[in-house]
Order: structure tokens, then C-alpha cells, then sequence
């Protein structure tokens, strides 16, 4: 657990990586990205999740050991960055130079809800939430390293409208696993998306 209460997604499974990381930058300065809320925040949404339009860091709000990092990427039709999702994160063990720890994303016009946020899942799993949009098409990755499992794509639009789907996945025993909806088509592949982490049930 992240500060006792968060999953950790990315990019550390566990806090003794994320302290052997601290060893080392603090030997040789390696890795300086991941004392930049900003910049771990994006290589988790271009490097780790594959999101390559997802190429800016639109607002940094920070508050103590907490950040959330709106990601996003520019239209073709408008002048401003258009935000995909606000990424969570958390300073990952002790000290100044902790790391940057991604455990989650804030919920926007698509949130993701089932499952509840560090529940014990099995395969194959329900995975659902609320979109706000028109001609949505979500498709739904169980991730751990990589992908584990796959569903594409649900049909879904509206206000604020419920939205759902199953998917089954190679079980990765021993580590956090990220769930990830995303929907796009209009004017990216992928214009929103939204994360959140669970554990294997034993």
C-alpha cells in the first residue's frame, strides 16, 4: 500500500523498489523523472499504458505528498489541450526524494467503479462506471506488466449513463493490478480514460 491507504499501479510494485530506486539516484542520479509528478505521470499514460496522442501535462495540482496531473492532447480544431484524465499520484516511502507512485485517476465525464477501488477480483471480472458523451466506444485492459486481458469495444453514450462489461484475464498472483477504461474515435483514438487498482483474490 501506497501511504497505507493507496494501490500502487505504476511504477513500482512495491515499496522496496521503489527504495532501491532511492539508493541508486541517490549513488549516481539515475532516474531523475521520478521525483517529477508531471513527468511519471505521462510515462505511465505514453510508456506503461500505450496512450502515445496523450503527450502533454495539461495542469499540475500539487498538496504535500499528493499530485494529480491532468493529461491531454491537442485537437486539430481547437487551440487548447483537451484533458483525457487526471492522474493520481503519491509520493512512494520516506524522505524528499521519494518517488512518484501512480495509484489511480480522479473521476471525470467517464469513471470507473466496479470494481471497487483495491478490491479482490477473479477472472472473469465485471468492470463498469458513468460516461458522458455521444457514440462512446469503451474498451476495457486488465493490466499488470502488461496486458493480461482484454475487452473491445462497448457501445455506450449519454448523460452520465451507466455503463458495463466482463472481461477475462491471465491471473498475475502477488502484484497490484491496473484496470483501464478508455474510450476515443471523435478526434483521438483515445480522448478519456480512467484507471483503478485491485489485488488477486487468494
Amino acid at each position: 500500500m501506497v501511504a497505507g491507504h493507496y494501490q500502487p499501479l505504476w511504477p513500482f510494485a512495491t515499496l522496496a523498489e521503489a527504495q532501491e530506486w532511492q539508493r541508486a539516484h541517490r549513488a549516481d542520479g539515475r532516474g531523475a523523472w521520478h521525483l517529477d509528478p508531471a513527468r511519471t505521470a505521462l510515462a505511465f499514460t505514453r510508456d506503461h499504458l500505450g496512450f502515445k496522442e496523450i503527450d502533454r501535462a495539461v495542469k499540475t495540482v500539487r498538496e504535500g505528498r499528493h499530485a494529480r496531473v491532468h493529461v491531454g492532447y491537442r485537437a486539430e480544431e481547437g487551440p487548447r489541450p483537451l484533458v483525457a484524465a487526471v492522474v493520481h499520484l503519491v509520493r512512494y516511502g520516506s524522505g524528499q526524494d521519494a518517488p512518484w507512485e501512480v495509484v489511480g485517476t480522479d473521476d471525470t465525464s467517464l469513471t470507473l467503479t466496479i470494481p471497487k477501488y483495491g478490491a479482490a477480483v477473479v477472472s472473469p471480472l465485471t468492470v463498469g462506471g458513468r460516461v458522458t458523451g455521444v457514440d462512446e466506444s469503451i474498451r476495457i485492459q486488465v493490466r499488470g506488466t502488461s496486458v493480461l486481458g482484454e475487452q473491445c469495444c462497448l457501445p455506450a453514450g449519454g448523460e452520465n449513463t451507466p455503463w458495463s462489461g466482463r472481461v477475462s484475464f491471465t491471473p498475475a498472483p502477488g502484484r497490484t493490478l491496473t484496470i483501464v477504461a478508455s474510450t476515443g474515435g471523435h478526434v483521438a483514438e483515445v480522448e478519456r480514460f480512467a484507471v483503478t487498482g485491485v489485488t488477486m483474490a487468494r
